[in-house]
Parts: structure tokens; C-alpha cells; sequence
């Protein structure tokens, strides 16, 4: 683990705070029915150094001193999320076992993938939601492309030759690269990787030409100068993106997308062990270092109440399921 951590920036600042620490948490809560009394695992399914590792780091890093009981991350890469999605939905519904959720993973698989393995409306029950982000188009920052009319430039003169990486097929990220291709007729050849990770290693690497990926995985090389922004989807300009024009600002339709991460808990899970839970976390992201942590990556911190994020995931199931089917996209 310690050997991909080193590639990505958003985990070396997390092991760089968690090294350091930050301002103590106050006293732990107290507990409710004599939960938790043991660690608290959480399950990133998607492997270490991308932003649902560096966010779920970001949050638990400051739980035991809330809780009282350690907090642990798991990361079960594989099948775009899948994999540790059903572990979780799977295990006991005890509170101990806790997903980090993204929209790819909770919007667009149940559509994307013909049995997933799990229903993200019947399988968890919802807990928070951490954060509202873009995601971003990056270069390298010796790459010749300055701006997006430079990469359109490019991509009509010699279509198909420009390459765009992903942290996967069907990932969110892929999904607005086919929006670009098929609603601005940008031409592109999508490179699909196992995650964030290996996808930033060879941008930087001049394997890949583009990277779409979440503001958590690659703001830290933006700010050293390492990537250069193009644009963000977001319908808005935020936080340390605030000088990067958005898609649509720049004339591209259809393109106002938001990443979020999001704590589940499996189904059947007692409702005042998630309330529990979301005290917990949701006090975790008012505390200072852990809210700088999380925008500093390009994002907004919401912690709303689990009948808001409920409600979020509906309307964003709705809105990828018609995504998903306009791509053609499918995997089984």
C-alpha cells in the first residue's frame, strides 16, 4: 500500500496530517446502546491513492477521537466499485462495516453492469454525504495543450489520435468524456485504468495525453505545478479551482456534472446506530483540518441528514441510468 501511496499527492498530504495530527477532536461521543465498542472498518472499493481512498482517509483519520473505537479503511478494489460494494452490503448490519460510495459507483453501475451485485437503494441504507465536487480535465504541465480550444484544435485536425484517460469504464469520468465526444464532436480514444492511481502515473508519464478524473485525485499536482487544469464541470468555478473555466462557460453543452463521496451502511443497519454514525462523521467534517483537507481538494463538504443524501442518490440514479444508456456503455 505504502509503495501506491507514494504516486499520489491527496494520500501523501492525508499520511502527512496523519503524522502531524491536527486540533484534538474534543471528547468522544458518547455511545448509544453500547455501540461502538470495536473498531469501525470502512471499505473503499476502489484501490489506494485515488479520491475515494484519500477522502475515506481524510474522514476516518479523526473518528477515533470521536468515537472512542479505532477507525480502519479497507480498500477492496475491482469490477468499478463493485467488489467491495457487495462486502458491504453483504456483511453483518451491525454498524461495523461502512461503504464510501461515490456516484459512479451508486448512479451509474446499477445501469452500467448487468448484475452488480448489489441494489444501491435496497442493499444500504445512507448515511452521509461527504462532499460535491467536479471533476477535471488535467495535462501534463509539459504538454503542449494550453487550453481546451488547443485539445479541440488537435482532436479535429487528426480525430481519434488524442487520448484521454479514465479511472475506468463506466466510470463518471468516462461518462463525460463520451458526453464530449458525442455532444461536441470531440473525437478522442479512451484509455481506461484501474483506478486513479495508475492513470495519473502515465499522464505524468506522457503515456496519455488527458486525464478526466475527481479534483481530490490530482489537486495537490495542480498546486506543484506537476498538472495543468483545463476545465472543471462543475456549474460553477470553486474553491482552489477558481481560475479554471468551467465546460460549459466555454461553450460545451451538457456538461455539468458532480462527483460525491458518501458513507453507507448495509441494509437492516439500526437506525440509531446510523444516526450514531452520522453525529460521528458529520463532526468529523466541521473540525477545521479535515474541512481544509477536503476542500483544498476542489470540494465542497456538505454532511447532510441521510433523507437528504437518500434523496440525492434517487435523482442522481435517474439522471445517470439516462446517461449510461446514451453512451451504449455496458459491462458485464
Amino acid at each position: 500500500m505504502l509503495t501506491k501511496l507514494k504516486f499520489t499527492a491527496a494520500s501523501l498530504c492525508w499520511a502527512l496530517f496523519a503524522v502531524h495530527g491536527g486540533a484534538s477532536a474534543q471528547q468522544p461521543m458518547s455511545q448509544v446502546g453500547g455501540f461502538p465498542n470495536q473498531t469501525i472498518k470502512f471499505v473503499s472499493p476502489f484501490p489506494a491513492g485515488g479520491g475515494n481512498d484519500a477522502t475515506t482517509r481524510f474522514v476516518t483519520s479523526r473518528l477515533s477521537e470521536i468515537t472512542g473505537q479505532s477507525a480502519v479503511v479497507d480498500n477492496r478494489g475491482g469490477a468499478g466499485g463493485n467488489i467491495g460494494a457487495k462486502t458491504v452490503a453483504d456483511a453483518r448490519p451491525d454498524g461495523y462495516t461502512v461503504l464510501t460510495g461515490q456516484v459512479s459507483l451508486m448512479a451509474v453501475n446499477p445501469t452500467l453492469y448487468a448484475s452488480p451485485g448489489f441494489d444501491p437503494l435496497k442493499s444500504f441504507v445512507p448515511i452521509t454525504q461527504i462532499n460535491a465536487a467536479p471533476l477535471v480535465l488535467v495535462v501534463a504541465s509539459n504538454s503542449p495543450y494550453k487550453t481546451i480550444a488547443d485539445l479541440a484544435t488537435q482532436i479535429k485536425s487528426q480525430p481519434g489520435r488524442v487520448t484521454y484517460a479514465t479511472p475506468g469504464n463506466g466510470t463518471l469520468s468516462h461518462l463525460v468524456g463520451v458526453v464530449l465526444e458525442k455532444d461536441s464532436a470531440l473525437n478522442m480514444t479512451h484509455v481506461p485504468y484501474k483506478g486513479a492511481a495508475p492513470a495519473i502515473t502515465d499522464l505524468l508519464g506522457g503515456q496519455v495525453d488527458l486525464l478526466i478524473t475527481s479534483t481530490a485525485s490530482v489537486s495537490s499536482f495542480i498546486q506543484n505545478g506537476k498538472m495543468r487544469a483545463l476545465a472543471v464541470t462543475s456549474p460553477r468555478r470553486i474553491g482552489v479551482f477558481a481560475k479554471v473555466p468551467t465546460l460549459e462557460e466555454l461553450g460545451y453543452r451538457n456538461t455539468t456534472f458532480e462527483d460525491w463521496y458518501g458513507f453507507f451502511a448495509p441494509a437492516g443497519t439500526p437506525p440509531e446506530r446510523v444516526a450514531y454514525l452520522h453525529d460521528s462523521i458529520v463532526r468529523a467534517l466541521k473540525l477545521p483540518e479535515v474541512n481544509k483537507l477536503i476542500t483544498d481538494g476542489g470540494s465542497e463538504v456538505v454532511g447532510n441528514t441521510p433523507e437528504a443524501f437518500a434523496a440525492q442518490l434517487k435523482d442522481d440514479i435517474a439522471r445517470w441510468s439516462r446517461v449510461v444508456k446514451l453512451s451504449g456503455a455496458r459491462l458485464d
